[in-house]
């Protein structure tokens, strides 16, 4: 369906060159998908992809500096935007056919209007184009049943998109999604998680969170989640109002950081309790050591995702350690401690995951303990915490005592660390080599 343009907001200057070109030699062209989206909504966009009826070889004629991505059929012009380079992507028309795969299309064809080429793409949202001039909406991309079993992995972009734009589901396309849910399986784990970390990236994590559940694809992704929702943990004694399941969305929702892994382990930090699940003859709910238990099934979440090294590392980390001990009364040492275990890096990222957990249990605010931990681990963390952090080494250790390498230069750095750390003597380069002249024989 087209419709004649009237108030909708004119192309920024450099996509209109990109059409001008292309209609000055006498083809058709749009502008295509996300980016007409964003430009109607008036949402910023810098990814621009056009659709022509020109081939590859009549693009790159018209554009000297493209080059040709045979696979996909498609023709990349690199463009200056503010000192960096992106790049703005022309298809020639196309249609599809057959995904035995369901993940890929077996035929690819050039196709003969702007029509057939909406007519391949996944949600009437991204399926919008304009000339300049007038809109082409499809307003309907064929059954959500068939768009689904050509790629499954359109299931989790629909919430996706739902999520970041805050759109509802068309009621016949969500219950398509809920019957099709097991068709995730047919996907890859990286795809998978690269849909799971957008939805966690988004300002509305934790809806979209709640969309995957509701359209049966959460317990499809991390099948352990269907146990937490029927764990309950409301009882004497514990301030927790939600079961388990709910507990971990609503600290997702609470949680201030804006990174991925964090928001990850803030989702999953509690996922092992099902399994402590105990409650004595008062009616009181315990989980014991689930902290342990949550690090076990993180460790599996993560390796099953294929996260990277570094990326599973921090969520085991953060998932393993939430459970600290926040007491007014705690030491300099047992803070230093904390310190080591989480990693001065994650520092932050774990006090952001306790914050929402609290939070998400129903409190209304963070305690004043949690406040005081904070200052606490700030003042420790200006401390030394190694050996390397003394202002003095080995070399110097062995000139002031006349020594030669071998462990005993490393016990006298080992117990000045000790006194350092204690607050016997001040880490400064004058105070430790004076401390030597104890150790002179």
């Amino acid at each position: 369906m087209s419709h004649p343009i009237m108030s909708y907001p004119k192309l920024p200057e450099l996509p209109q060159q990109f059409l001008t070109k292309l209609h000055d030699a006498g083809y058709e062209a749009y502008a295509v998908g996300g980016c007409i989206r964003d430009l109607l909504m008036d949402r910023n966009t810098h990814d621009w992809d056009f659709t022509t009826n020109a081939t590859p070889l009549e693009i790159q004629k018209l554009f000297s500096d493209s080059f040709y991505n045979n696979e996909f059929g498609t023709v990349g012009v690199p463009v200056l935007i503010q000192d960096h380079e992106e790049i703005y992507e022309i298809t020639t028309y196309r249609t599809e056919e057959g995904y035995s795969d369901r993940r890929r299309p077996d035929i690819v064809s050039w196709g003969k209007t702007v029509a057939e080429d909406l007519a391949r793409r996944d949600f009437t949202v991204n399926a919008i184009a304009y000339d300049g001039k007038k809109i082409v909406d499809p307003r309907a991309v064929g059954d959500p049943e068939t768009r689904f079993e050509e790629d499954a992995l359109r299931l989790m972009r629909a919430i996706r998109i739902a999520t970041q734009l805050r759109f509802t589901i068309e009621p016949f396309t969500a219950e398509s999604i809920r019957d099709n849910a097991r068709l995730i399986h047919h996907i890859a784990s990286e795809r998978i998680r690269d849909e799971l970390f957008k939805i966690l990236k988004s300002e509305y994590a934790a809806d979209g969170i709640l969309l995957l559940k509701n359209h049966n694809l959460l317990y499809e992704i991390i099948p352990e989640f269907e146990k937490a929702f029927a764990t309950e943990q409301k009882s004497p004694e514990r301030h927790h109002i939600y079961d388990v399941g709910t507990h971990l969305i609503e600290s997702l929702r609470n949680c201030q950081s804006t990174d991925v892994i964090t928001r990850f382990a803030t989702l999953l930090h509690d996922i092992g309790k099902p399994e402590t699940y105990e409650k004595n003859d008062r009616g009181v709910i315990t989980f014991y050591n689930h902290e342990i238990n949550s690090t076990t099934i993180a460790h599996d979440i993560a390796k099953r995702l294929k996260l990277s090294k570094k990326d599973a590392g921090k969520l085991v980390r953060l998932v393993r350690w939430h459970q600290f001990t926040v007491d007014e009364r705690q030491t300099d040492k047992a803070h230093r401690r904390f310190v080591r275990r989480v990693g001065k890096e994650y520092i932050d990222d774990m006090l952001d995951l306790r914050v929402a957990d609290r939070l998400g249990g129903g409190a209304r605010e963070t305690s004043w303990r949690l406040e005081l931990f904070k200052k606490r681990i700030e003042e420790v963390q200006q401390q030394p915490f190694a050996i390397t952090d003394l202002k003095i080494n080995g070399t110097d250790v062995m000139k002031e005592l006349n020594l030669k390498p071998g462990p005993e230069v490393g016990k006298i750095l080992k117990q000045l660390f000790k006194d350092v750390e204690e607050k016997r003597i001040e880490n400064e380069r004058e105070a430790l080599l004076n401390s030597l002249k104890r150790f002179k024989h």
